[in-house]
């Protein structure tokens, strides 16, 4: 490609003044905090944009802060052609760091440690520095390029709505806040909420409580249910023999008073009050099968325990007939689709609350390109309706798709593979990146497949070569995008 050598040596001469900028973004903490005036996201999300943007503007740039929501620096003055979608806001720290505190960036053993490095401070950086390229070597453009620097994708992407609510898309966009090759395709998303209410029964054996999960987009790996008048050592025989068929571990205990809240009069009576925990294994909801859903496990403990006909138990026996243990894929619930493109649809019961007179619950499925509200929203209100169940959901966040033929995925994946060598080719994403809502826009980069960043765990790192590579990739592409 023209330019390559030049664009190689120019990135290489700078790679260390890149790291000092990118370690500077990251000792700021810009997790999203407490809004302000003039913040909206709280001081460290503010600090950390108006860094960046001095960062920008020292280099030369035209930059433009957007009420706090939103920073942009442009190339030049010319029409908009490209867009590079990058976000400095952070999750929160968390515990379990080893290698160097959060906000303290340290180089070691060719990585780049601290929280942002590579989500989404280190390339936004080397986008920054791609940009500088193309301009220092005065590459001729006939088009203009945008940085644009977010700061609350980890809590919703409102920042950028409010972006888009002022400016208009650009006819291209892509964003380095994935991974490498590409992804032009993102799984549609029904976060589903469903409701039941039904006559609160005192005979016994009964079902005093179930508790599950604490955010839809988690399989949940524990589960705990409030049992009255069924003894404990009848619920463990039967759960040694349905932890062979789930592979949820069941721990069954008299009742504690922190747990059930309640007091000891039924327990005075003769009728013993357990604790059932269920442990399985937490996973992100977009791949429900690499972990053990503790709520359908302790679900189907329930459905096999000598309760007294109710409606409340009623209710427990249709919900996991409709979304039952290792069902992964909305079987049940009459909504296993797939394409081959986009994969297969992908459902995990998340969240449940259920009391003596209702219940409450939420799962999260991924829709590929060949699902719709028609033939996913509207098939599990239905199914659900003719069980006594309330889907509140009115509608669904459709799949996207950018085609892997167009000029935009064609030229991202040839500057690709001719600074990696490596197959450049389109893939698709259960999650959901900062581009779903865009007409052109794909997630590019900026870590080589088989990296395992920590993102939003402890230690997350950057590779730093990586970060270079992707600075030079990123000038290749400007130029071939907008030359």
């Amino acid at each position: 490609m023209k330019y390559q050598e030049q664009i190689d040596h120019y990135i290489e001469e700078r790679k260390e003044e890149m790291l000092d900028d990118i370690c500077e973004l990251c000792g700021i903490n810009s997790e999203r905090m407490e809004a302000e005036e003039d913040m909206p996201f709280g001081p460290g999300a503010a600090e950390c944009l108006d860094t960046a943007l001095d960062i920008a503007e020292g280099y030369g740039f035209d930059v433009t802060d957007y009420d706090g929501y939103v920073g942009c620096v442009d190339l030049n003055e010319k029409p908009m052609q490209l867009n590079i979608l990058a976000h400095l806001d952070v999750v929160p720290a968390g515990e379990g760091w080893t290698v160097t505190k959060p906000f303290r960036p340290l180089l070691k053993d060719g990585r780049l440690y601290g929280r942002g490095t590579a989500d989404d401070k280190g390339p936004a950086v080397a986008a920054l520095y791609a940009m500088r390229a193309v301009r220092d070597l005065k590459i001729p453009l006939k088009k203009n390029v945008r940085l644009i620097l977010g700061t609350d994708e980890e809590c919703g992407s409102s920042d950028i709505r409010y972006y888009y609510s002022i400016e208009k898309e650009a006819p291209m966009t892509f964003s380095p806040d994935a991974s490498y090759p590409l992804v032009n395709i993102e799984k549609g998303r029904l976060p589903g909420h469903f409701t039941a209410e039904f006559t609160a029964s005192k005979d016994l054996p009964g079902l005093r409580e179930v508790q599950a999960g604490t955010k839809i987009n988690v399989v949940p790996g524990t589960a705990w249910a409030v049992t009255e008048g069924i003894d404990a050592e009848t619920i463990r025989e039967i759960a040694v023999r349905v932890s062979e068929k789930t592979g949820v571990t069941y721990t069954v205990s008299e009742k504690t008073d922190e747990k059930t809240g309640a007091d000891d009069t039924s327990a005075s009576k003769g009728n013993q009050i357990c604790v059932i925990d269920a442990v399985g294994k937490g996973a992100h909801a977009a791949i429900p099968e690499e972990g053990v859903n503790a709520l359908t496990g302790l679900l189907t403990l329930l459905a096999e325990l000598p309760f007294a006909p109710c409606a409340q138990i009623d209710a427990v026996k249709e919900l996991i007939s409709l979304m039952p243990h290792g069902d992964c894929h909305g079987a049940a619930l009459g909504v296993d689709l797939a394409d081959d493109l986009s994969g297969r649809l992908t459902l995990a019961f998340s969240m449940l609350t259920i009391r003596e007179s209702g219940l409450d619950g939420s799962f999260d499925a991924r829709v590929p390109i060949c699902g719709n509200e028609e033939n996913v929203l509207a098939v599990i209100a239905a199914r659900m309706a003719e069980r006594g169940l309330t889907l509140q959901n009115k509608e669904m966040t459709p799949p996207h798709h950018v085609s892997g033929d167009s000029r935009l995925v064609r030229t991202l994946l040839e500057c690709y593979e001719t600074y990696t060598g490596r197959e450049g080719r389109c893939e698709s994403t259960g999650g959901g990146t900062y581009v779903h809502d865009l007409k052109n826009g794909v997630a590019f980069g900026a870590s080589m497949p088989g990296t395992d960043n920590h993102m939003h765990g402890a230690d997350e790192f950057a590779v730093v070569d990586e970060l270079v590579v992707s600075a030079k990739i990123f000038a290749q592409a400007i130029v071939e995008l907008c030359g």
